[in-house]
């Protein structure tokens, strides 16, 4: 029987569950969940749902859902301002609520930006960058030492958001076998369980990318470390796709090597990038007109760019997409699709827009507008 079709869109202000129908024609907003905490990323298998936030009044916490969304629970991980001013002033409190539990984590970070879940294990990045990890679908939670204990981690400056671990990539069939994106230390991946890490941006093709000015631009035979996000390609190697600071990346190594695959595209700037669920040359991204010219669509009209054949050539996709006056822009966690065939690609904006295309990109249409800042979409898994 065909299911209905979930997207967790987190926001500044909390939670929504878009749900479509199997025909992915007609869409119900729920919401705002999660106390109307800031979600930065939120990840669902089945009936359950994560979803991962916080900030400095709150501190950093996830939610879990275990009946589709209907009620939220959170296991908050550190501190924020209101513990303060609570456990200082009864009155405030009793006006918040709040009551002294033991925080796993103190106040080693902020904010968790990142989670995903495989073979068993709940995973969460947080800013700044740590990694944690919990067996019991996000009950407890304890770190993953060996990241941080990295020879670089000293080195590791932030980017504009802070330094963020954003991205997190498991390996479908081994476990051990684990990718993670920092803003702006790079990419970092681990074969033994987290134990060791290795730093992996070098560039393939380094002399033909030539250099540019921004910090975050390819030098000394290494890619930009400002990544914004990665994706995995189905199938069995190791083909992950990457947009950062300065363009669109190819590895068929695992990131031991990343080849420039910006060609054809009208900016090398830009956050998100999703792969199709079933073949590993069709990538979607979408461009932006640079880092300090207003992050919105190039000539203000949006479009969503797509390559068949591993970034060897682009294709605008624009039908049904705002074309005058467009300033809006896409985070990096904010683009997903589902497993549908033809796949469905969706994103978010930061001006409270979802959109939408059952047909790879071809036709888009607006199925949520008004929310509050989209941060982060995810397709709820099914099984």
């Amino acid at each position: 029987m065909a299911q209905d079709v979930k997207l967790l869109v987190g926001t500044t202000k909390g939670l929504f569950v878009l749900t479509g129908d199997p025909g992915r024609i007609a869409w119900k907003v729920a919401g705002p969940h999660c106390d109307g905490w800031p979600i930065n990323h939120a990840v669902g298998r089945g009936g359950t749902f994560w979803a991962g936030g916080g900030g400095d009044w709150h501190g950093a916490g996830v939610w879990r859902s275990t009946d589709g969304g209907v009620s939220w629970e959170v296991v908050r991980l550190t501190k924020g301002t209101m513990d303060d001013w609570a456990a200082s002033d009864p009155e405030v409190a009793r006006m918040l609520g709040w009551t002294e539990v033991p925080l796993p984590f103190g106040d080693a970070f902020a904010q968790v930006w990142s989670l995903a879940h495989a073979h068993g294990r709940l995973y969460a990045g947080t800013k700044p960058a740590q990694l944690l990890v919990s067996e019991d679908d996000g009950a407890t939670w304890t770190k993953v030492d060996g990241l941080t204990a990295h020879p670089s981690a000293a080195e590791w400056q932030g980017g504009a958001a802070g330094l963020v671990l954003h991205t997190i990539l498991p390996d479908p069939e081994d476990p051990a076998k684990l990718w993670v994106g920092i803003s702006a230390a790079g990419v970092f991946a681990t074969e033994d369980g987290g134990a060791t890490w290795d730093r992996r941006n070098r560039l393939s093709n380094a002399e033909a990318c030539g250099h540019h000015d921004h910090p975050a631009a390819p030098r000394d035979g290494e890619i930009g470390h400002c990544v914004h996000n990665m994706r995995r390609a189905p199938g069995g190697g190791e083909v992950i796709y990457q947009q950062n600071h300065h363009g669109v990346w190819r590895s068929s190594d695992g990131g031991r090597s990343w080849d420039d695959i910006n060609t054809g595209l009208p900016s090398n700037f830009g956050f998100p990038v999703q792969v199709h669920p079933r073949d590993p040359l069709t990538v979607w991204t979408l461009p932006l007109n640079g880092d300090s010219a207003g992050r919105y669509p190039p000539d203000a009209k949006a479009a969503v760019w797509r390559t068949q054949d591993g970034g060897a050539s682009w294709q605008d996709q624009r039908r049904g997409l705002p074309q005058e006056a467009c300033f809006f822009t896409v985070l990096r966690q904010a683009m997903s699709g589902d497993r549908l065939d033809p796949a469905g690609v969706y994103f978010g904006t930061n001006s409270g827009s979802v959109f939408a295309s059952r047909d790879e990109g071809e036709t888009w249409e607006e199925i949520a507008r008004h929310l509050p800042t989209v941060l982060g979409l995810e397709v709820v898994e099914n099984g």
